[in-house]
């Protein structure tokens, strides 16, 4: 059985959210989509999966830029009594969106010209030398205060000897962007002002994390005879015990690594327009409305009398009035949004567009040219070092972010749309 939920927007009926409750499910499967047909198979059978945990509060969410994850759907959301899954936080752990307003608007450089190109083709160009993208990192140590800190509380950690290596190597990672869907983009909104924005993670330190506890909590499952299926890739861990203790001290710390690698990433790229725009303007230029935000964790939050610990998988909080990011594909477009508060999606909402094409099915059906024809079509300035694989982060590869708000119309309200104008990819 499966209900629909329609909400009156402007005087028109949308539909915003179905209801999956079937003999195949123990706890019903909210849905923000306009039913059934848009859910891929095996993101559906992941949803089954979860439906089916036995320490499930309520039901599951799937937000609307849902597929198929590892275990738990990308886009995915569930509130868990007493347990951690680490597959259900995911492999990227405090993956989430850094944003900053300027005051200079893009028609004031757009005719400048440099040495290199104009004047925002020398701004990305200057951020992609700056900024480690791909499997880069930096040569040297650099600060780090979350690592500091994390080796003046050694004791949280001394125990998890096959993780260690990620504390000093994490002094190299700080302020890299990685690659695959991360990315640094100037942006235009629809007044006209630049904006920077960025999507990026914990690096490789948060992959080390989730597979290590994965894994132990796979041995501990199938001790205990844990009702979870192995198969399922949901094995859990109860937050009480020492193993559950010790991943929240590890995704706790991978979530500050990820915050602060995002801050050092600004703090880079803000140098860069300032060396830019101090150079061929006589502008002021001026930053604002600084937001951090993760969509990769979990966190102890009360829903419908309890404290639960609710999983957000690519999916971005938005209690009410919270100002948050959920970005569109490169040449497409981004929304700077305020949450609603709406509790039956554990004050939650998407985490971007969502994918349409896998990797590889987009490099199948995207040539290069096509791609770098459609940003050079829309004025995009592209940084990036190799090309060949351009197609895998195109815009034709992601669901029509308008589609995905329309669909959580009661989950957020759009407070500004941007558009890529410039864009850094690893």
């Amino acid at each position: 059985m499966s209900c629909r939920i329609a909400a009156n927007i402007l005087g028109k009926e949308v539909i915003c959210m179905f209801v999956i409750s079937d003999e195949s499910t123990k706890y019903p499967i909210r849905v923000w989509l306009n039913g059934k047909e848009d859910l891929e198979e095996t993101c559906l059978t992941q949803a089954y999966h979860l439906s089916r945990l036995p320490f499930l509060h309520k039901w599951v969410c799937l937000m609307p830029d849902t597929h198929a994850g590892m275990g738990m759907p990308i886009g995915g959301v569930i509130a868990a009594c007493d347990v951690i899954i680490p597959n259900a936080v995911g492999v990227d752990i405090g993956c989430g969106m850094a944003y900053t307003q300027t005051n200079i608007r893009l028609e004031e450089i757009e005719g400048i010209t440099t040495g290199n190109g104009t004047l925002l083709q020398g701004i990305i160009g200057d951020i992609l030398r700056n900024v480690p993208v791909g499997f880069a990192h930096h040569k040297t140590a650099m600060p780090c205060y979350t690592l500091d800190k994390a080796f003046e509380e050694f004791d949280l950690y001394e125990k998890d000897g096959e993780l260690l290596g990620q504390l000093d190597a994490g002094y190299f990672q700080i302020g890299t962007l990685g690659g695959g869907n991360h990315f640094i983009e100037v942006q235009v909104d629809d007044e006209g002002y630049l904006g920077i924005m960025i999507h990026s993670g914990s690096r490789h330190f948060g992959k080390s994390v989730c597979d290590y506890f994965h894994t132990k909590a796979r041995e501990l499952n199938r001790r205990w005879y844990s009702d979870v299926p192995d198969e399922y890739r949901l094995a859990f861990l109860p937050t009480d015990s020492k193993e559950g203790r010790a991943y929240l001290n590890w995704m706790n710390l991978c979530l500050e690594f990820a915050r602060e690698n995002r801050e050092k990433m600004m703090l880079s790229v803000k140098s860069v327009f300032e060396k830019w725009i101090g150079k061929y303007t006589d502008l002021t230029l001026e930053f604002s409305g600084e937001i951090n935000c993760h969509h990769n964790y979990a966190a102890l939050e009360h829903h419908y009398d309890r404290d639960v610990w609710v999983h957000r998988k690519g999916a971005t909080r938005a209690n009410n009035g919270e100002i948050t990011v959920i970005p569109g594909a490169m040449g497409s477009y981004s929304y700077i949004v305020m949450g609603t508060g709406n509790k039956e999606s554990f004050c939650s909402s998407s985490h971007g567009a969502g994918r349409r094409f896998s990797r590889k099915g987009a490099m199948a059906a995207f040539s290069c040219e096509q791609v770098m024809l459609d940003l050079n079509s829309r004025g995009v300035v592209l940084g990036k070092k190799n090309k060949q694989d351009v197609a895998e982060e195109s815009r034709f590869a992601y669901k029509d972010i308008d589609a995905v708000m329309a669909c959580q119309s009661d989950l957020v309200i759009p407070v500004k749309r941007l558009r890529t104008a410039g864009v850094v990819k690893g």
